[in-house]
């Protein structure tokens, strides 16, 4: 009995991570709106492209002024080094259907956890946002998708803050990879900033980074896989 009840809460915990990384592991890469074979500015070999040319690479890899990618670093990358017609505004539309843009906190959750998630954000969020104001902290949100069609897999690792500016990069999955320090540190950038942020269920507790500086806090949102 007790090894059934272990079996069924790994399995939900699986089945809730895998819908937070993008429903079955997976994200569209397709404009919203947009019909199938319905041309966009980039076609979908640029966007394969783009995708690939910064996989693994930070924007100072390329002289760039930006720790992480954002629309208008991503942008300048793509007319600069590779001639992509595309600009800041229409890179957004891109970033969301990868699953990258602002997201309310429910969508970050499946089902099942949904409801919790809706009583943290009335209870334990506030605080969280008054402890960024009284310390001029940021408070960013982050999670991870996998983006579709990509060869070999590619996983887009982002950061939105409370007021929507993204930040991410392109990483390519292992199994059960944990959340990057260096993607932290780099959401600080070079002067500190102080940061609160805000975990999904992408990853456990386990692999968060440790021994991170002290202006910089993680809270975890509520999962299957920390209520079960």
């Amino acid at each position: 009995m007790g090894v059934a009840l272990k079996d069924a809460r790994n399995s939900v915990t699986s089945w809730c991570r895998r819908h937070t990384i993008g429903g079955d592991g997976t994200v569209a890469a397709a404009r919203r709106g947009q019909r199938p074979g319905e041309p966009g500015t980039l076609s979908r070999e640029q966007e394969l492209e783009l995708i690939d040319a910064i996989r693994g690479k930070h924007p100072d890899a390329f002289r760039l002024d930006d720790e992480l990618w954002s629309r208008q670093s991503l942008a300048e990358f793509a007319r600069d080094q590779l001639g992509l017609p595309v600009d800041a505004d229409e890179l957004g539309t891109y970033l969301d259907s990868w699953g990258v843009g602002p997201r309310e906190p429910r969508e970050r959750a499946c089902g099942l956890c949904a409801p919790v998630v809706e009583r943290w954000v009335r209870s334990a969020y506030p605080a969280i946002e008054r402890a960024a104001q009284d310390h001029g902290a940021e408070v960013h949100w982050l999670g991870r998708v996998r983006l579709q069609g990509t060869l070999p897999a590619a996983e887009a690792i982002s950061a939105i803050s409370a007021q929507g500016r993204i930040r991410f990069m392109i990483t390519t999955p292992t199994v059960d990879p944990p959340l990057p320090r260096d993607f932290v540190l780099r959401l600080s950038g070079p002067a500190g900033a102080g940061l609160h942020l805000i975990i999904d269920g992408s990853w456990p507790k386990g692999e968060w980074p440790r021994r991170l500086p002290r202006h910089i806090e993680l809270h975890p949102l509520p999962s299957c896989g920390r209520r079960l």
